[in-house]
């Protein structure tokens, strides 16, 4: 029984110390100064509130993100991707947390006035750097367009920075522009030129029926600066979805907090989006996870709920480590005594079995008084060993029904052998 004991709370204390919610995870951002990277900090400041760590590491934008996500040595959990981004990547174990944001695609150029974004073959177009998905989506609705480099077109990967300046500086016709990787600022800039135009995708609703994850968004009139009134019209744009990504390994209650910090973040109105509109559980090319479905449905689970982060995770590792030694100590309680009676048992029967074999000797008929001498020498022996045995009183009646039927075979052995 102590040995069951000792080795059940062994396995507790070892449960307890290796089991329990992560208080750190891993978040791929996006360049300094980007629309994600702005997001990551902001998640970083909440969970820090609850005393969870989130650790960002530096990207290049969706894509980069994307491929951290599926190498599980990088050490990252969880990242933003646009739609679209997963198109021939192995996402089996990936999972999204929900739709956080839209994510326009904006075309600055400079010059007269562009009404279509095939206009622009033969230009000189910077599409972001390689691995951003700027880039990504640019390529693919330039190829919709019929426009490829080999057509007398120049597409250059370009950092958004180096682009914003050879636009101003007139090396470059256009540019491609999303936050994911560059820094608003350069919008305010652009936005602020006079020489420079917004493209407006008057094509926007053709698009959105080809291309399935791009999104018709409209741009207000003034929205970058009410007093210039900048833009001065009305601008449609086209855009992904962002998602939170996770891997599929992530723990439930890490999920919990980080839905959690992006109601914070994304559930106000904005240029693109109503109130409440984000984050939304719409499933895309990512397949949705059950803890966030769970989460939508009726929040965070119950010990998170109901305690603070610290407290939770505790009460979490107790059940965790008790509840499956309990499990097995209750059955083991229960064969405990019988497994005792056994053993009680076994000390007094395997002298019946002594004594049964005796008497079957003893009544040989043709029994010589030297053997009668000996079986009574043997019995004898028995009777010191059987009074030697220690039994508790529960155990009383089988020790003196031994005892007795000791001295019966002995009375009878020499009442038949005199």
């Amino acid at each position: 029984m102590c040995i069951l004991i000792g080795l059940a709370l062994a396995t507790a204390a070892l449960l307890f110390f290796y089991t329990g919610t992560p208080t750190t995870m891993t978040i791929a951002g996006g360049p300094q100064g980007s629309s994600f990277r702005r997001y990551a900090e902001q998640y970083q400041k909440i969970l820090k509130r609850e005393g969870i760590t989130l650790k960002i590491v530096a990207s290049e934008g969706s894509l980069d993100n994307l491929h951290k996500l599926e190498d599980a040595k990088s050490g990252v959990d969880v990242g933003f991707v646009l739609g679209g981004d997963a198109d021939g990547s192995n996402i089996d174990n990936l999972q999204s947390l929900g739709s956080i944001s839209y994510q326009p695609l904006m075309v600055f150029y400079g010059g007269a006035t562009v009404q279509v974004l095939g206009d622009f073959k033969g230009k000189r177009l910077a599409l972001g750097e390689a691995g951003s998905g700027e880039h990504r989506l640019a390529m693919t609705l330039l190829k919709a367009n019929g426009i490829a480099a080999g057509d007398g077109t120049s597409l250059l990967d370009m950092p958004v920075a180096d682009a914003v300046k050879a636009l101003l500086e007139g090396r470059i016709d256009g540019m491609f522009f999303m936050s994911e990787s560059g820094s608003t600022d350069a919008i305010r800039e652009l936005t602020h030129k006079p020489d420079i135009h917004l493209l407006n995708f008057t094509q926007a609703d053709a698009y959105v029926r080809r291309i399935n994850y791009l999104n018709k968004l409209s741009l207000p009139r003034g929205a970058f600066d009410f007093g210039q009134d900048l833009p001065p019209q009305d601008v449609t744009l086209l855009g992904p979805t962002v998602e939170l990504i996770a891997r599929d390994d992530l723990h439930p209650a890490l999920s919990d907090f980080l839905i959690d910090a992006a109601k914070q973040v994304h559930g106000n109105a904005g240029f693109f989006k109503k109130r409440g509109e984000f984050p939304a559980l719409v499933e895309h090319e990512f397949k949705i996870s059950s803890d966030a479905t769970r989460y939508y449905a009726s929040g965070k689970s119950y010990l998170y709920r109901t305690f603070p982060f610290w407290l939770a995770r505790l009460i979490n590792r107790v059940v965790v480590a008790i509840v499956p030694v309990i499990l097995v100590l209750i059955p083991g309680l229960k064969i405990i005594p019988g497994v005792y009676r056994w053993r009680m048992q076994g000390r007094i029967y395997r002298w019946y079995r002594e004594l049964l074999e005796l008497e079957r000797d003893a009544f040989d008929s043709n029994l010589d008084t030297e053997t009668r001498d000996a079986l009574l020498g043997k019995l004898h022996d028995i009777e010191e060993s059987v009074k030697n045995i220690r039994v508790p009183a529960t155990f009383a009646d089988l020790f003196y029904s031994l005892r007795e039927h000791i001295v019966f075979v002995r009375e009878r052995l020499i009442a038949e052998h005199g």
